[in-house]
């Protein structure tokens, strides 16, 4: 048998009737007598997730019992009195950036007041003050992940996808003369043109997968009760008898997991129409009722598109703003917003810290999910960065001040994790996005909104 240089590209894709489902990273896709450094040059992924409402860490009582930041900085810090003690096992790859300022999200002017819930998400990754206006004007600035996605993810099918679970299709004015688009959505493609995001897993799973043409295709195929996998069955025998058994193992995985997710959202659709009365009866059939099966549906749906190299630039909305969403699992049944405002009692941001718990703790799910999928010579997290936090500090006074920011993944070689840095007093928090951006590929940035310089993380 002659060795040849012949090899599967790793844009490849399985196409039937209404779908296309990107491939995994194969061993098949390395030219043979090819080392492995060069076969396998690591893919950075880069995805970023918002929690409105702050933290309890970042209040003064908080900030005295370490609720959310170590009390020591540094490579030897402890995690276990704060709400970050879910991620002690990948506490090698976790960098905790505490005490920065977001400034921008500040009022500027007397009529700005009051409107801090308001700025906060259009702020977040972009890190640039809104324009005060309630119609289609709307104005901030580009998002980090865009500048990411306009670089780099063009050679993928999607060069993003942008994720949320509250409803976002809110139009006109909010409150405190904002636009609703400041508060309904992360990522700016330009300063004048944010992104809309995606609640219902339906349709990010057919987004990622191609499914159908149309709508009506799509409903078409939903009727025949069969699976996308079902449309593409010869390709995925002819694919599996060209690779070898490693391969054949990883393709099985893969496959199963598609399936598998599509399994479980065809079943919350199946009980969303059943007539039972829902929680949330005004949200899509497609969306689960309980906000922690559709997180990690959403979490699930965002490892497959980069598993299989659909996108490598994620952006997810947690909640919303003035959300009073219950959340029995942390032990507290005060709604999100009304925890929020709890009156600096020192019981009250107790209980706030306790929700703050629970959401890290579902955060967990995924890094685990980065960290047992396996890619070349290492797995998912090594080569993603994910971006955590909030645009709030102390939602009791609106403030931005200290926000609780973490970062998870060592985004092929970006960050080296288990480490806490604490900002000097008053360091805008646009320096770590600056400082994140320069080592994933900007070396000629000169700031990032209202930042610097870089930052030793």
């Amino acid at each position: 048998m002659f060795i040849t240089r012949k090899y599967i590209d790793r844009r490849t894709v399985l196409r039937g009737i209404g779908a296309t489902i990107s491939l995994p990273l194969l061993e098949a896709m390395a030219p043979a007598m090819t080392p492995a450094p060069q076969a396998f040059t690591p893919k950075r992924r880069l995805a970023c997730l918002e929690m409105v409402h702050g933290a309890a860490g970042c209040t003064k009582y908080g900030l005295q019992t370490n609720m959310w930041a170590p009390a020591s900085d540094g490579r030897t810090f402890d995690l276990s009195p704060s709400s970050l003690q879910p991620l002690e096992p990948w506490k090698d790859y976790l960098t905790i950036v505490s005490n920065t300022d977001m400034h921008a999200a500040e009022a500027w002017e007397p009529r700005e007041l009051g409107g801090d819930h308001f700025r906060s998400s259009a702020v977040f990754l972009t890190q640039v003050h809104p324009k005060h206006t309630q119609t289609s004007d709307v104005r901030a600035g580009i998002s980090m992940d865009q500048m990411y996605a306009a670089k780099y993810g063009q050679d993928t099918p999607l060069p993003s996808i942008q994720l949320s679970i509250e409803s976002v299709d809110q139009s006109g004015g909010c409150m405190y003369g904002y636009s609703c688009v400041y508060t309904d959505t992360l990522s700016w493609e330009t300063p004048t043109k944010p992104l809309p995001m995606i609640r219902d897993p339906r349709m990010v799973f057919d987004q990622l997968f191609g499914v159908g043409d149309s709508r009506q295709d799509r409903a078409d195929r939903l009727q025949t009760d069969r699976s996308i996998l079902d449309w593409v069955t010869h390709r995925i025998s002819a694919l599996k008898s060209s690779v070898g058994p490693a391969d054949r193992s990883k393709l099985e995985e893969y496959f199963s997991n598609i399936r598998e997710l599509e399994r479980r959202i065809t079943k919350i659709e199946q009980q969303n129409a059943s007539g039972d009365a829902r929680d949330v009866p005004t949200a899509p059939i497609g969306v689960p009722d309980n906000w922690e099966e559709h997180v990690k549906l959403m979490f699930d749906l965002q490892i497959l598109a980069f598993i299989g190299n659909t996108t490598r630039v994620s952006s997810f909305k947690m909640s919303r703003d003035a959300n009073g969403r219950v959340f029995p699992p942390s032990g507290v049944t005060t709604g999100f917003h009304n925890a929020s405002h709890h009156g600096e009692n020192e019981q009250a941001i107790t209980r706030f810290a306790a929700i703050n718990k629970y959401h890290i703790s579902v955060l967990a799910y995924f890094i685990d999910k980065l960290k047992n999928t396996p890619e070349g010579d290492g797995n998912l997290l090594e080569n993603t960065v994910v971006l955590y936090g909030s645009p709030m500090g102390n939602p009791n006074l609106h403030n931005h001040k200290r926000l609780p920011l973490i970062l998870l993944g060592r985004g092929a070689g970006v960050l080296k994790g288990g480490l806490h840095f604490r900002a000097p007093d008053g360091l805008p928090s646009a320096n770590l996005h600056f400082t994140l951006l320069k080592r994933m590929g900007f070396p000629d940035l000169e700031h990032f909104g209202d930042s610097t310089g870089e930052i030793a993380v």
